[in-house]
């Protein structure tokens, strides 16, 4: 059964190799979030520059996801899938000893962009390396890599919350030595064919290789995919982003809770977001995988729903909390990631995907520019707008499991499109 049958070890490695940009970029977002204060008194930032890293990260992710998706394609995913964690290596380690802001802001511009061209390009080659019966507990393990990077970075800015610039370079250190391990790796990283381990291999498939012009982006079997992938994931992303950069600053100024009871209610639920998004990845090749979409995302209404009625009341946001973490894993990025990976012609995979990224992840900069106002204005204004931006993501996602994936999976050729593109 689908969804069952053993993964060989070394795709689960190119999985957790390529997982390490959701890692990467979740922990340098979340990163910059917790030492924003410290850099602020350290380098005595203004309130505007303050603002502006805060959406420099998001905007260099999205420009990242643009161009480095496209050069994947164009120059081969997996001499750029290299290249681009070293990048983000040498962005953290200025981060990590900037003397100013000013040093501080380039570290940011090198690490976005790095993360941003590393996270279409990284799925794309597991994708490739994935046979179909695995494709989404490989792809949807990448989510996982992502919580983790949460965690990390919430948990050890929570613990060093007292050492000022001390625990922010340890915040933003473990970053760069992560990412120059995982290139290390990623160097010498071999992947197998769909088959090995499992049965002889198969005769090289006769199909033709896949056309990776930019002309291929613009026909109706891309745009389509390519379409409601970016409508689920940034009306979906919305909530989330919110939530992911304001949730701690919401509790705070809108349901009076304190700062350490804010971080704690932060830090209690991101354990049952990682449990949960396990339980995700061993249901993404099975048929399980989009009928629990429709029941989570049912939940997760609802919990906008609870935070909206009561106005972000610190009683409603805990029911919120409990839901939204309970139903996220299943209606949520990793959706976004493995149908992106079902659905998007597979030699523009990372051109698609990175429009996707890039396009979504703009719209969340600007949203968040704006967010802190609007949550001063109207909490209830800005809840009931997350609410319709998360029934949006719904509709996108039955749109997506009734029409797009049926399609895929009846015109997918027979294995063109499970091998790493030579370099």
């Amino acid at each position: 059964m689908a969804g069952t049958r053993p993964i060989p070890p070394p795709l689960w490695k190119a999985a957790a190799l390529s997982g390490m940009a959701s890692y990467l970029d979740a922990g340098l977002i979340v990163g910059i979030s917790v030492n924003l204060a410290v850099y602020r008194d350290s380098y005595g930032m203004g309130v505007w520059m303050a603002g502006a890293i805060s959406a420099i990260v998001t905007g260099c992710i999205a420009v990242g996801s643009l161009v480095g998706g496209r050069l994947a394609d164009l120059f081969g995913r997996r001499r750029v899938y290299n290249w681009d964690i070293f990048c983000f290596a040498l962005g953290a380690v200025v981060i990590t000893l900037a003397p100013d802001d000013i040093t501080l802001l380039a570290g940011v511009l090198v690490a976005g962009l790095a993360a941003g061209a590393d996270l279409p390009t990284s799925l794309a080659v597991v994708s490739d390396a994935a046979p179909p019966w695995a494709r989404g507990r490989l792809v949807a393990f990448t989510q996982v890599m992502w919580m983790l990077g949460i965690t990390v970075a919430v948990f050890l800015g929570f613990v060093l919350s007292t050492t000022g610039m001390t625990g922010a370079r340890i915040v933003t250190g473990q970053l760069a030595v992560a990412a120059l391990v995982t290139w290390a790796l990623r160097s010498r990283l071999k992947l197998p064919g769909a088959h090995d381990g499992h049965a002889a291999p198969e005769p090289e498939p006769r199909d033709p290789p896949p056309d990776r012009s930019l002309r291929n982006v613009w026909t109706r079997a891309a745009l389509l995919p390519m379409t409601a992938t970016f409508v689920f994931y940034v009306t979906w992303g919305l909530g989330a982003n919110t939530f992911g950069q304001f949730g701690t600053y919401l509790l705070v100024t809108v349901s009076d809770a304190s700062q350490s009871l804010a971080t704690g209610i932060n830090l209690a639920f991101i354990p049952i977001g990682v449990l949960l998004t396990f339980a995700f990845v061993r249901v993404a090749d099975s048929p399980w995988r989009d009928r629990l979409f429709h029941v989570a995302a049912l939940v997760q209404i609802l919990a906008f729903v609870i935070a909206s009625l009561t106005a972000g009341a610190l009683t409603g946001m805990l029911v919120f909390f409990v839901l939204y973490q309970l139903s996220n894993p299943f209606a949520g990025e990793a959706n976004y990631k493995v149908w992106s990976q079902l659905t998007l012609p597979a030699g523009t995979r990372g051109t698609t995907q990175g429009l996707t990224y890039a396009l979504s992840r703009g719209v969340f900069a600007v949203a968040a520019f704006f967010t802190p106002a609007l949550a001063d204005h109207s909490p209830s204004v800005l809840l009931w707008t997350i609410t319709a931006c998360m029934t949006a993501a719904a509709v996108a996602g039955v749109f997506i499991i009734r029409v797009l994936v049926p399609r895929s999976a009846a015109t997918a050729p027979s294995g063109a499109d499970l091998r790493v593109p030579s370099t």
